[in-house]
């Protein structure tokens, strides 16, 4: 083999098309090298590829944890949006007496 002779540059448009093109990478070694080159991803409007693949069970196993995810955040925001204002501590009664301490020694060293 002929030892190559001088430099070359990729550009990130270069390494881009090139990323296109490719299917024999795989999804870890695709990422590295547009990392490395700073190719960004095909297109901004481009769908998101699947996580499943080909494998239909795999799909259907996907789609019922993200449906349980779903119902599970709504569930807690809506828990959230009718869950009163926390109670305010009054003055009289302190709620840790050494972060009282440490407020007064502050209002103190203020004047």
């Amino acid at each position: 083999m002929e030892r190559k002779v001088g430099s070359s540059t990729l550009t990130a448009k270069e390494v881009k098309a090139a990323l296109e093109k490719s299917t024999t990478l795989t999804a870890e070694e695709e990422k590295a090298l547009r990392m490395r080159h700073g190719a960004g991803a095909p297109s901004k409007s481009a769908p998101l590829p699947r996580a499943a693949g080909a494998n239909a069970e795999l799909a259907d196993e996907l789609l019922v944890i993200e449906m349980q995810l779903m119902k599970a955040m709504r569930a807690r925001t809506a828990a959230k949006a009718s869950k009163a204002p926390a109670a305010v501590p009054t003055r009289e009664a302190p709620a840790n007496a050494a972060k009282d301490k440490i407020v007064r020694a502050l209002r103190a060293k203020k004047k």
